[in-house]
């Protein structure tokens, strides 16, 4: 393994099921911390496994839950930390400071440190996570390898007749986001993409955004929301003729605690299977 700098070396450094857990702290007014899990046997062939954290911040607990069975397959697993102070709003990955480009060049380093390469990674999100990763998915369907979205509180969906972030039209008297979202949409339907979802996740909590407008498009709870965009991806995708890639799983005796969805559901078994092939498409919109 190539030696991080020692000044991104804290003392939380150890080792575990032949991967060392590491965390590495930010560089710069915009740079992002990070945990690391780095195997001891990396494979350039691999794409990495990038796993952005819900408003727990609980990027440690999904390093560490991805670390053995990545470390198996020669995969760096790159969990950034968008901290609360700093990082209000991440999840819509351009409100305010842009968080999109903090991770692209947290990315940068680690492949001038020579722990990345710079092919596609996988992308999974939990929770307010999962906001984030299918956002940046649609902004950059070009860097993304396998899109894995868990228990997203709600979704930016594939109508250009809702302004941003609901959908991907344009707000007036504002920056575009909607439209530039929207850019690459042909190519972010082809991306394969998996949902998943705890089978108990059906009712609103105080953490799921609720307004009369979106509760009407998406439903009221996160299993219903999740149906929902599957479903919008679907159509639009077939709308252009273009071929779905997109999987919905459900899991079984789970809520929304991502330590559960982990021990309980078999999440690390759906974020490493292989993508959907083209022309393939499982969805699955029953529980």
């Amino acid at each position: 393994m190539k030696n991080l700098p020692k000044q991104s070396l804290p003392p939380a450094h150890d080792t575990l099921h032949g991967v060392h857990i590491v965390w590495r702290r930010a560089h710069g007014r915009n740079g992002l911390a990070c945990w690391l899990a780095i195997p001891h046997q990396r494979r350039a062939d691999t794409p990495a496994l990038v796993a952005i954290h819900g408003i727990q911040r609980g990027a440690e607990e999904m390093a560490r839950s991805f670390a053995a069975r990545a470390a198996a397959e020669g995969r760096v697993v790159i969990a950034p930390v968008f901290d609360e102070a700093g990082w209000t709003g991440y999840q819509r990955v351009v409100q305010r400071r842009r968080a999109d480009l903090a991770l692209i060049a947290l990315l940068d380093e680690l492949a001038l440190e020579g722990l990345v390469g710079k092919r596609p990674f996988t992308l999974f999100g939990f929770s307010g996570g999962a906001q984030f990763a299918h956002r940046f998915a649609m902004l950059y369907p070009h860097r993304i390898d396998h899109l894995v979205a868990a228990a997203a509180g709600w979704y930016t969906l594939p109508d250009r007749h809702s302004v941003f972030p609901y959908g991907l039209g344009a707000e007036a008297g504002r920056q575009a986001w909607g439209p530039k979202f929207g850019a690459a949409l042909d190519r972010f339907l082809q991306l394969p993409v998996t949902v998943l979802v705890g089978a108990l996740d059906n009712l609103p909590d105080e953490a799921t955004r609720s307004t009369p407008e979106l509760d009407r498009r998406q439903g009221r709870d996160r299993l219903t929301r999740a149906r929902t965009w599957t479903r919008a991806l679907t159509h639009a995708a077939r709308a252009r003729g273009l071929a779905t890639r997109i999987r919905l799983h459900t899991l079984a005796a789970c809520g929304h605690r991502f330590i559960d969805c982990v021990r309980d559901g078999g999440l690390v078994d759906h974020v490493f299977a292989p993508p959907v092939p083209l022309d393939a498409c499982t969805t699955a919109l029953a529980a």
